[in-house]
């Protein structure tokens, strides 16, 4: 991997050469003054408290000064088209394999050739070609009315499709990117023509038009609204961790089932990823970011608070989590979900699931 000094590193030091030829005896301005440290600017689509205490963190280790800016996913990477080449972007941080391959695919994203991350991070959570690795897993699953089904029930995705759920399904819109990425993996297994004929099956068994997050879908099933929702598992964690008991009881009137794609294929596994941006000078610094991520302080901030689950097998679990069921993750590439997202809005549309 060539790395790149940073500027004014690089400065200094020809600078001091300079100064130190010229007159050895004298002490030049350069020579005294303190060295400005590294900056490195992440772009993130994550916004929580402990993130900054990561940042810190990462500071202290290293000495280098962490410049932050946080928005949606479409609007970073809106931003760094117009950037250009001109963007500060180091780092870019984003939920779900999809959204990050969409920077990937607008070329705002550079390979990483890293021994220690392929070492930490299996292949199946990181790109091909090392243009993004993932840190934290997040699972889409079911949420549902335990009165009216059971688990065994829900245990494989083709199982909304079926007639006894007419009416009894809600989700978010297709354009969200966590149905575009479970919808990538279902044409992944299931081939176009059967990922469309369980899109339009679903879209059948809706109890109402697509409207609002993950968490809506939950309150929905406590509201009596409907009594099965798609959704990311740690929304159902955080309503059960609610300081409010209106939460709290939403969380204790539903379950949660990590269904599979067939019996034995595991279930759907997203990842909460980063990459480093094709405009980073300093890629030994951007690198160690991403290292650090991997250490127990960093699978720790990175999990706690958002309730998503750590990408080491040996990380350490955030509260709430042991309320989920066992579940063996799927193995299929992630790189998948990006490279089938154009055909499953596609699919998604042909279907009338808006």
């Amino acid at each position: 991997m060539k790395t790149r000094m940073p500027l004014i590193a690089g400065l200094s030091l020809l600078v001091g050469a300079v100064a130190a030829c010229s007159n050895p005896t004298e002490t030049s301005e350069t020579d005294s003054a303190e060295a400005a440290p590294s900056v490195l600017t992440i772009y993130s689509s994550r916004h929580y408290d402990s993130d900054k205490a990561l940042y810190a963190q990462f500071e202290e280790a290293t000495g280098a000064k962490v410049d932050v800016r946080e928005a949606g996913a479409s609007q970073l990477l809106e931003t760094m088209k117009a950037e250009s080449d001109q963007s500060p972007a180091d780092i870019i941080i984003a939920a779900d394999a999809g959204s990050l391959w969409r920077f990937k695919d607008a070329g705002l994203t550079q390979a990483l050739d890293s021994d220690t991350l392929r070492n930490k991070v299996p292949a199946n959570y990181r790109a091909a070609d090392g243009h993004w690795y993932g840190f934290a897993r997040r699972m889409r699953g079911i949420a549902f009315d335990p009165s009216r089904w059971s688990a065994e029930d829900l245990q494989t995705w083709d199982t909304l499709a079926a007639e006894d759920k007419a009416g009894e399904i809600c989700v978010r819109s297709s354009s969200n990117i966590y149905n575009l990425s479970l919808m990538g993996e279902l044409i992944h297994r299931l081939g176009t023509e059967g990922a469309q004929t369980w899109a339009t099956a679903i879209v059948g068994n809706m109890a109402r038009n697509p409207q609002g997050g993950d968490t809506d879908q939950i309150r929905a099933i406590a509201a009596g609204e409907c009594s099965i929702a798609i959704v990311n598992h740690y929304y159902w964690i955080r309503l059960g961790a609610s300081e409010k008991e209106a939460d709290q009881e939403v969380a204790a009137q539903t379950s949660f089932v990590f269904p599979e794609f067939s019996e034995g294929s595991g279930s759907h596994v997203n990842i909460t990823g980063a990459a480093i941006s094709a405009t980073a000078d300093d890629l030994e610094l951007a690198e160690s970011f991403l290292n650090f991520l991997l250490t127990e302080n960093g699978q720790t901030y990175l999990t706690t608070e958002t309730k998503e689950l750590p990408l080491l097998p040996d990380g350490p679990l955030p509260e709430g989590v042991d309320r989920l069921p066992v579940f063996v993750a799927s193995d299929t590439p992630m790189d998948v979900y990006g490279e089938n997202q154009a055909e499953a809005q596609r699919l998604f549309d042909l279907a009338g699931w808006n």
